[in-house]
């Protein structure tokens, strides 16, 4: 994990942000911009109260993240929500977003997919949306931090399942894709021949095989 340069507010990158296991992903109905707000503080870099608050923008680097205006040719990616807490506590990503970024009280990085980050006790988290193509997050897209209708997932041992492109475009070819969201397994399709952990109000994906 890289470290934090407190004259920039940026973020470390963590490598395994698209091999997410799919059973720790957060599965709800999109999630607005509500919800708690993070805690007070101005942010260093001039553009709003609060780092990275709803609809600011980041730039990113290779391994960072820089708070920027979204009219900026910088920018690359808009908060689409912002919570308090640790996102295992808190309240789910809208469906779509493409990557949620942890923000500490000394430094910000990407989640893990045990829902925590490397760093001090945990302001809030960011959730993230490309300003541009790809998008990861989106049904099919390969990663994101949610599993949701319309993603594909491949077997990974030890009766887990991980996310990867529908089109093939990934690593790992699609052995089933979700196909429908219930309430328990028995509300599942006929033709349902896997089960996958989404939470949320229908927590069962019924996936078919591909």
């Amino acid at each position: 994990m890289l470290a934090w340069n407190r004259a920039r507010w940026v973020g470390a990158v963590c490598a395994a942000l698209l091999a997410m296991t799919l059973a720790a992903c957060q599965g709800s109905p999109d999630a607005g911009s509500g919800g708690p707000s993070p805690r007070a503080g101005r942010s260093p870099s001039g553009y709003g109260a609060v780092f990275l608050a709803v609809d600011e923008c980041s730039s990113r680097g290779r391994d960072t993240f820089t708070e920027v205006p979204c009219r900026s040719e910088r920018a690359v990616a808009r908060v689409t929500a912002r919570y308090d807490g640790k996102v295992a506590d808190g309240p789910t990503c809208p469906s779509r977003t493409d990557f949620v970024l942890h923000i500490s009280e000394g430094r910000p990085s990407l989640v893990g997919s045990d829902g925590t980050a490397d760093g001090e006790i945990p302001q809030g988290y960011a959730c993230m949306r490309n300003l541009e193509p790809p998008h990861p997050g989106d049904p099919g897209g390969g990663g994101g931090p949610r599993t949701i209708v319309g993603d594909c997932v491949y077997a990974a041992g030890r009766g887990q399942v991980r996310e990867t492109a529908c089109d093939g475009s990934g690593k790992e070819k699609p052995r089933y894709r979700v196909a429908a969201a219930a309430v328990d397994r028995v509300k599942c399709p006929a033709l349902t021949a896997l089960y996958v952990t989404l939470g949320g109000p229908e927590p069962v994906g019924c996936a078919v095989r591909v």
